[in-house]
């Protein structure tokens, strides 16, 4: 499919070097993470419970500083993720962290089936990674089939209602002003910046690469698909914006979901 070799490609171009310019080398990441590893992952934390021994897996899990911080935590962390430089990235963060990681580089549609012999405690998926899929039950099902029975699917992204059809702009008295300018309701991919664009410097730019096609779903259609690879929903949890400078006031900026494996 040609959105998936596009995005693939932008998120093997430059990114190794985009996470040096945001997190610093390895060494120093590490350093940050192991001082505060629960700050790191957030308020998902509390949706976890007891992480010793437990065994997650990161699904699309990046350069590896949730899965880090998780493992400093007492977990057991696989990350599958479809980026050779994401990869090289996390390795080297869980080194500087004295952790061990298991990193997957492969599409998560097709994982190793090897992977499925040892079910997953929980399969974890967070902020910006449901919009690169074009077909959402695949990906669900997947979950289902990481997951033992009892585990928990616990996923948390940004709200459809601030990605699809609200924009925030300007400040007035530390609220942001808001404006409906989107459909809420359209399914047309979007070609955009890869989401670690702004961090290059500008020798490592190749803007005709280092971009991506994004579909971006409602949430009726997230809980559908989850409820359709057959998980329980638990719990669905709407938020707004956390920022400790500037808060959406009225509109939700993320939601957590937790469904879990009968």
């Amino acid at each position: 499919m040609q959105s998936f070799e596009q995005n693939r490609e932008a998120w093997n171009t430059g990114t190794y070097e985009a996470w040096i310019q945001r997190f610093g080398q390895p060494e120093e990441a590490a350093a940050k993470i192991k001082e505060t590893p629960a700050k790191r992952i957030g308020s998902v934390l509390e949706h976890m419970g007891e992480l010793q021994g437990k065994r997650v897996i990161n699904l699309m899990g990046s350069n590896g500083n949730k899965a880090v911080a998780l493992a400093l935590l007492g977990a057991r962390v696989t990350v599958a993720d479809f980026s050779h430089e994401n990869e090289q990235y996390a390795i080297k963060l869980a080194a500087a962290a004295g952790v061990p990681l298991e990193y997957i580089v492969s599409d998560v549609l097709h994982l190793p089936e090897s992977i499925y012999h040892d079910p997953f405690d929980i399969v974890f998926m967070e902020f910006g990674i449901l919009h690169y899929f074009m077909d959402l039950s695949p990906l669900f099902h997947v979950v289902s089939r990481l997951l033992a029975p009892g585990g928990r699917l616990i996923l948390q992204d940004f709200h459809p209602i601030s990605t699809k059809l609200i924009t925030s702009r300007g400040t007035t008295a530390n609220i942001r002003k808001h404006k409906v300018t989107g459909d809420y309701f359209d399914t047309t991919l979007e070609e955009k910046d890869i989401s670690f664009y702004k961090f290059l410097p500008d020798e490592h730019k190749e803007p005709e690469i280092q971009k991506v096609l994004l579909r971006h779903w409602t949430l009726g259609e997230i809980v559908t698909a989850i409820a359709g690879s057959g998980l329980f929903i638990k719990q669905l949890e709407e938020l707004p914006n956390q920022s400790s400078e500037v808060f959406d006031k009225g509109i939700p900026k993320t939601f957590t979901l937790t469904a879990e494996k009968l």
